[in-house]
């Protein structure tokens, strides 16, 4: 039988989780005050960002972003309705489509690039002391390391 956590051990926990929610708030809201973007379209825009031409077929970009596919759905037809991206048959199958970071898409993400990042300095970096921010990375890559892949 395994042990349990202890009485310390749940403290940690409680803080950490209670701290990270607090954190992903703080920076939600400072993203949607600055830049009138969510958390979903900056990782949907930054994603398509990143690929190449720009476009991902729906099923690539649902397992880059770790999304189930009817979450993505509804919300790219949110930002579609927005104008942020374009979904277009797919060249290659035409039984898939493709999102397509749009001209307005790609300036709304250029727009709120900067602004992000200041407030992720803020709000994480600057708060810690570079080794505290070394520790933070290598507990963030052994918690992910045990977690099951998508």
């Amino acid at each position: 039988m395994r042990k349990l956590p202890s009485r310390d051990d749940l403290r940690t926990w409680r803080e950490f989780i209670e701290t990270t929610e607090a954190l992903r708030g703080a920076l939600t809201a400072r993203l949607q005050h600055d830049t009138g973007l969510s958390p979903g379209d900056y990782t949907v825009l930054l994603a398509l960002s990143e690929a190449p031409g720009n476009r991902l077929r729906s099923s690539d970009l649902a397992a880059g972003i770790g999304w189930e596919r009817s979450r993505l759905s509804h919300h790219l037809a949110r930002m579609e309705r927005r104008g942020l991206i374009r979904r277009q048959e797919c060249a290659t199958d035409s039984r898939g489509a493709e999102v397509v970071l749009s001209e307005p898409g790609s300036e709304a993400f250029g727009a709120a690039t900067v602004p992000h990042l200041r407030a992720v300095r803020e709000l994480f970096v600057d708060a810690l002391t570079p080794e505290q921010l070394a520790a933070a990375g290598e507990i963030a890559a052994a918690l992910r390391a045990r977690l099951p892949r998508p």
